[in-house]
């Protein structure tokens, strides 16, 4: 069931499969990693975002739908992105209201519902609770924000680059830690009085991982994010899990896109949700390797492609 989707990661649908029913030319829409077959065992008790069936790909003995000068033309986790047009099944993609910006809304589709979906869904943070993010890009933003809008009572960020922690004060931050300063741990301890209920590590390193667990007050919980380095062991004190200390980990938000895009759609337009602040270029697809670099270095919460006609 192949939807042909102009623009990057977000855009609008040029034209559907015959056995298409969601979705139809004109609809703008948002694209998602998070594939689901709506009917296997993690699809039908709530976890579409783990789903594991193979029905949506398309099987290794099939003839590639892409081609280029007679070479097959791979998807990234049946997806992709970077281009002016995307062939993609119909559960990777979410209708939105048609007064959403398209740069925007690109956001949404991986960093948002990556970081604010971890806050609301995979922790499942309560009204009033103290939250620290260690990691301010992208989707270290994006749970912020979003921590933010679920009522977060104090939200500590954790960055060594001073640019970004103003820009998580713009976004909800309560307090700031330069972790170039001195250990965040010890830093967010004497500042919370023993730790923070929830932790949130979006960077994918060892070492910051580690720190988000021992930051947790007793019957803490740290959600893991960032993609730790596969072969990497995170270790933690066994002696701190007597105290009902948590360690978890977060696919994609633990979301289910179909419900939470339009939300975050709705929480943008009413100034809740602050995409404008994430963006720091609109670049062209000639200078993606420009932006990797910016990115490598940390420079910029996010640069967004856009494709001029």
């Amino acid at each position: 069931m192949p939807v042909i989707l102009g623009h990057e990661s977000a855009g609008i649908v040029e034209l559907v499969g015959e056995q298409v029913r969601y979705v139809q030319p004109g609809d703008h829409v948002i694209t998602c990693l998070s594939v689901f077959c709506g009917h296997c065992d993690y699809c039908v008790t709530g976890r579409p975002y783990i789903c594991k069936s193979s029905e949506t790909a398309r099987e290794e003995n099939e003839p590639s739908r892409i081609t280029q000068s007679g070479k097959n033309i791979n998807q990234y986790y049946n997806l992709s992105a970077f281009a002016e047009q995307m062939l993609i099944h119909e559960h990777a993609l979410v209708k939105i209201r048609e007064d959403m910006p398209l740069d925007r809304a690109a956001l949404i589709g991986c960093a948002v519902v990556t970081g604010f979906g971890a806050v609301i869904h995979t922790a499942q943070i309560e009204v009033g609770s103290t939250v620290a993010i260690i990691g301010c890009g992208g989707i270290g933003l994006a749970a912020i924000n979003g921590a933010a809008i679920a009522g977060a009572g104090r939200i500590i960020a954790v960055d060594i680059k001073e640019s970004k922690l103003e820009l998580a004060r713009q976004l909800g931050a309560t307090d700031v830690i330069n972790a170039s300063e001195g250990d965040p741990v010890v830093q967010i301890k004497a500042l919370t009085a023993g730790g923070v209920e929830y932790s949130f590590e979006a960077l994918g390193l060892k070492a910051t991982a580690e720190q988000a667990f021992r930051m947790l007050r007793p019957s803490g919980v740290a959600t893991i994010i960032g993609m730790v380095p596969e072969g990497q062991m995170i270790e933690v004190d066994a002696v701190d899990l007597l105290d009902d200390r948590k360690l978890q980990g977060s696919n994609m938000g633990s979301n289910a896109f179909r419900v939470d895009m339009p939300r975050f759609v709705d929480f943008y337009l009413n100034g809740d949700l602050h995409l404008d602040q994430m963006i720091a270029k609109r670049i062209p697809i000639e200078q993606i390797n420009d932006a990797f670099e910016e990115m490598k270095r940390g420079e910029f919460a996010r640069s967004v492609i856009v494709f001029d006609h």
